[in-house]
């Protein structure tokens, strides 16, 4: 039987870090499931190196970018965090357009693979906390969530216990610790550093990652365990264009896609659909769903679908420490991939308005994250450190992911994404660049850059290149620090306890369609200074499980109002 002669019990739309997480909690509880994603899946030879490979050094990344571009990766090849390994993961920008202000630069990184960014992202999975979900009622900006830690945390646990996290117990307020396979693991440089670092400053704590090992044969772990269940269904390869509805009840009754080489639609039915398709594809679907019933598009009634995105505020340093050379001994605590080689790195977490540690100058904070004696260098060179400030971004109505007179090659309307920062956005970007500067002269290490969006802390960059290299550098990573660059957007369709102000509740079931959940970074009401990945699994597992016992009782005809799930 075709998937278009039956109907499923669930469609999720998208297989990344949410839908991933949503498909392993449903199939496990005895549904059955249709998963959508618009890009392939992975084959052997992805996972194969180039003939032809840099022996090591920090630097352009001239004629790799370039040539990226030259295949379609104009956005991309932009991003600061360039790899080449990886970036065959991510999408050709010209088949995949969207628009921004042309005085608004939007840096969009986004993989249209079964698994998703889960290909390319660094791996690093750390708890958010009621400094998040209650943010507001510390500083009195903006709308608390409608949950607390308490009721994340069980589903941070059982999604730590699925993947396999490494890290160690900090005992940290933000972020708290969680539930880990093996311990985390710091190299030389990084020892070096937090060693300096944490003398002058006590409060700064320098910690390893907590991050996922590698998953076998491309496939994550929530996708292969739901296959082994023998209930879900995979569809490759299909752009969902619409949730369809049903005028009289306003329930959704399933999708409609478009077979990216062939461009023949089709229409599946299921009892819930799960969109999960990343932040910005998820309202995209939304907006693109508007029907008779839903005239402003599928979960728009507050009038806030596509409103208040955000990102996080990004800054970069790239160090060099004349204590070490070359790249440090990798450690053994987990295991080695042929490909990716073995996740780790350095966190800095948020110490700025938390306990007694008050700044009246600006909101929330910043976070840091690097690597330090990871990164292959000539020989005799100097280890590298790189390390970047991550700060939370506001949430404001008027940054906004909205669609464009722009259609794609399968007819559907691309985003159009306005996003700017505000001056307490602007504080935090100049308040990073000062924190590395002077974190970096504590450890005694050679600057060789240090930016942002607002721009270079010095002058004075990469005194090993020659002024051409220089000035091409100075004017490349005006393209590459801008919004979107951090690749943690999130927003657009917020979570809340009224129906008025948000668009789905406090299980991520929309107010307007109650067996349509949105289970990404869409639903996040702000952004954190923590990368979004950990939370959009928890959530994804969470709204699971709350839909496979409202399925088994018939209760999705209507959305609940006072979750307690």
């Amino acid at each position: 039987m075709s998937i278009t002669e039956r109907a499923y019990d669930a469609i999720i739309v998208g297989s990344g870090p949410g839908g991933s997480s949503a498909v392993q909690e449903l199939t496990a509880r005895g549904l059955e499931v249709l998963l959508i994603d618009a890009g392939r899946e992975l084959r052997e030879e992805d996972f194969t190196f180039p003939k032809r490979r840099k022996k090591g050094g920090v630097g352009l990344d001239l004629f790799p970018r370039a040539g990226a571009m030259a295949r379609g990766q104009v956005t991309q090849a932009r991003r600061p965090y360039y790899n080449p390994l990886t970036n065959r993961f991510l999408v050709n920008d010209l088949q995949d357009p969207y628009t921004h202000p042309p005085t608004h630069p939007y840096l969009w990184v986004r993989g249209k693979l079964l698994g998703g960014r889960m290909h390319s992202y660094g791996r690093v999975l750390q708890r958010m906390s009621d400094v998040d979900f209650k943010a507001a009622s510390a500083d009195g900006y903006g709308d608390d969530w409608p949950l607390a830690y308490a009721d994340l945390a069980p589903w941070y646990e059982k999604v730590e216990d699925a993947i396999g996290v490494y890290g160690d117990k900090d005992g940290l307020t933000h972020p708290p610790d969680g539930r880990y396979v093996g311990p985390g693991h710091l190299t030389d440089v990084e020892t070096d550093f937090k060693e300096r670092v944490e003398a002058r400053w006590p409060e700064r704590r320098v910690i390893s990652w907590r991050c996922q090992a590698n998953f076998e044969h491309g496939i994550p772990p929530g996708i292969a365990a739901a296959k082994a269940t023998g209930r879900l269904t995979i569809r490759t390869e299909a752009e969902v264009t619409r949730i369809v509805t049903d005028d009289a009840t306003g329930l959704a009754t399933g999708v409609e896609f478009v077979d990216r080489t062939t461009k023949q639609a089709y229409s599946v039915r299921a009892d819930t659909v799960v969109v999960a398709a990343s932040t910005i594809e998820s309202i995209r679907l939304l907006l693109n769903s508007g029907s008779a019933r839903h005239p402003y598009g599928l979960g728009n009634s507050s009038g806030t679908l596509g409103r208040y995105f955000m990102d996080q505020t990004i800054s970069i340093g790239f160090f060099e420490s004349p204590r070490h050379a070359g790249m440090s001994a990798m450690p053994e605590n987990m295991p080695a991939d042929p490909f990716y080689g073995v996740p780790g790195g350095i966190l800095i977490p948020r110490y700025e308005n938390i306990g007694d540690h008050a700044d009246a100058s600006f909101l929330r904070g910043i976070s840091f994250q690097g690597l330090g004696g990871r990164m292959p260098t000539p020989d005799g060179d100097p280890a590298v450190l790189g390390l970047g400030g991550a700060g939370e971004m506001l949430a404001r109505r008027e940054n906004a992911v909205t669609l464009s007179r722009v259609k794609d090659r399968w007819g559907m309307r691309v985003p159009h994404i306005d996003l700017t920062m505000s001056d307490n956005d602007r504080l935090l970007l100049k308040r990073s660049m000062t924190v590395l500067k002077e974190m970096g002269d504590e450890a005694g290490y050679r600057a060789n850059f240090i930016g942002s969006a607002a721009g270079l802390e010095s002058k004075k960059v990469w005194p090993r290149f020659n002024p051409v290299r220089r000035l091409i550098f100075k004017q490349g990573i005006k393209l590459s620090v801008v919004p979107g660059a951090a690749i943690h957007e999130c927003g657009g369709a917020r979570m809340g306890a009224d129906p008025a102000t948000s668009v789905v509740n406090g299980v991520n079931q929309l107010w307007d369609a109650p067996n349509v959940f949105v289970t990404d970074g869409a639903s996040f009401v702000s952004s954190s200074t923590v990368g979004p990945a950990l939370t959009i699994m928890a959530l994804s597992a969470r709204a699971g499980a709350f839909i496979a016992d409202q399925h088994a009782s018939g209760g999705l005809a209507r959305p609940t109002e006072h979750v307690t799930y």
